[in-house]
């Protein structure tokens, strides 16, 4: 089993607030990270798909007020939206009472939006987290590591599979699951192999502004279904919209987000490249790594920073802009070469975006200038560099 990062945040998290929210895709590893705790007191965990467990709610506020000296996890507690109301009483009763607050962890497959009504009656009573698939720097020997866990993608059945069949398998059958059993539940009605479809249209264009209309076409689907369905995978915790920078800069900007798929594996699976050797071998190949660099990268900013895409009409594009609370802004080029060069577009967005440096990230080797406000650096380097 490898250290999350993550674990010391939340037992922080769990000291300070009555109710956390772990949240994340489904298989991510939130019921083996959680149900590991070590908080010094008993726990008592309780599975929402379960039905057994699902009938001990049948009356949650006599059921749970008995464990008021424990931490409560709730797994998949998207399934009762019904019980925040319930929780906020038990949790405000106590607190009233001068007795210690009620506890309770929340696991959950879908985003704080898509959960708004602990938003709404948790106000100021709940923390969110976010568990992500293994980041690279969780890895043994990160720079070692990198190739299979760019291949696999970091869902633990997957990246620590015994072989790549196994792996890939593993990432198919997850792909049904969604399209089949997971997406149906949240309120969608096509077809699943119209839902397959759409998820692998979307991965042969990783890291290109979307034209909505014209893929909903393709599918048969109005704009709207097709905004719907992004929506509810990007709420899913599968895929992520880049944002484009917005300044008046006096040029004609590319207004549109940039979607990616956040797992490179689930990436490669929907793309049909089985294997290492068919990624590398593949005009998705850029795409992917950019990808990859990105979702990494970003799971490391620290909060209040910020990330964008810039692009101009003309051509001139930054893969990665990131604001630092301070202020700072850095402009941040994705490629997969040993030999990288600064070329005219990065110094006119550069002076455009009034970045304080620029970095070209690259696979693997020593950092080195390429002209005063430019670096090469290797992806594993900049990753530890992130403050």
């Amino acid at each position: 089993m490898l250290f999350r990062h993550l674990n010391s945040t939340l037992i922080q998290r769990l000291s300070q607030t009555p109710t956390v929210a772990l949240l994340g895709s489904r298989q991510v590893g939130k019921t083996t990270l959680a149900r590991g705790l070590d908080l010094g007191k008993p726990t008592h965990y309780l599975d929402l798909e379960r039905p057994s467990d699902l009938a001990k709610l049948a009356d949650p506020e006599l059921y749970l007020s008995g464990f008021a000296d424990q931490l409560v996890i709730l797994d998949e507690v998207q399934r009762l939206p019904d019980l925040f109301p319930v929780l906020r009483s038990l949790i405000d009763e106590r607190r009233h009472a001068g007795e210690r607050a009620c506890q309770f962890l929340l696991l959950g497959s879908a985003s704080p939006e898509l959960l708004h009504q602990s938003s709404e009656t948790l106000a100021g009573r709940i923390s969110y987290l976010e568990l992500t698939p293994f980041q690279l720097p969780e890895l043994t020997q990160p720079e070692r590591a990198m190739q299979t866990h760019w291949e696999r993608g970091g869902y633990p059945d997957s990246y620590l599979a015994t072989d790549a069949e196994t792996s890939l398998q593993w990432r198919e059958d997850f792909i049904t699951s969604y399209v089949e059993r997971y997406l149906p539940q949240q309120g969608i009605t096509a077809m699943p192999i119209v839902l397959r479809r759409f998820c692998s249209m979307l991965a042969h264009q990783q890291g290109a502004t979307i034209n909505l209309s014209k893929l909903a076409g393709s599918l048969g689907i109005d704009g709207k279904t097709a905004r719907r369905y992004l929506d509810l995978l990007e709420g899913l915790y599968l895929v992520r919209s880049l944002p484009p920078w917005s300044r008046n800069a006096g040029k004609r900007l590319v207004k549109s987000a940039k979607v990616y798929w956040r797992d490179s594996g689930i990436l490669h699976a929907l793309a049909s490249l089985p294997t290492l050797e068919h990624v590398l071998g593949h005009p998705l190949c850029g795409a992917s790594w950019e990808g990859y660099c990105i979702e990494q990268i970003l799971n490391r900013l620290p909060k209040g920073a910020t990330a964008s895409h810039y692009r101009t009409h003309a051509g001139a594009e930054v893969d990665l802009v990131i604001e630092q609370p301070d202020g700072n802004i850095s402009a941040v080029e994705i490629k997969r070469t040993l030999s990288p060069k600064v070329t005219p577009g990065l110094i006119e967005s550069m002076e455009t975006l009034r970045a304080d440096s620029g970095f070209i990230v690259i696979p693997e080797g020593e950092s080195y200038p390429l002209s005063k406000t430019v670096s090469a650096i290797s992806l594993a380097e900049y990753l530890q560099a992130i403050p």
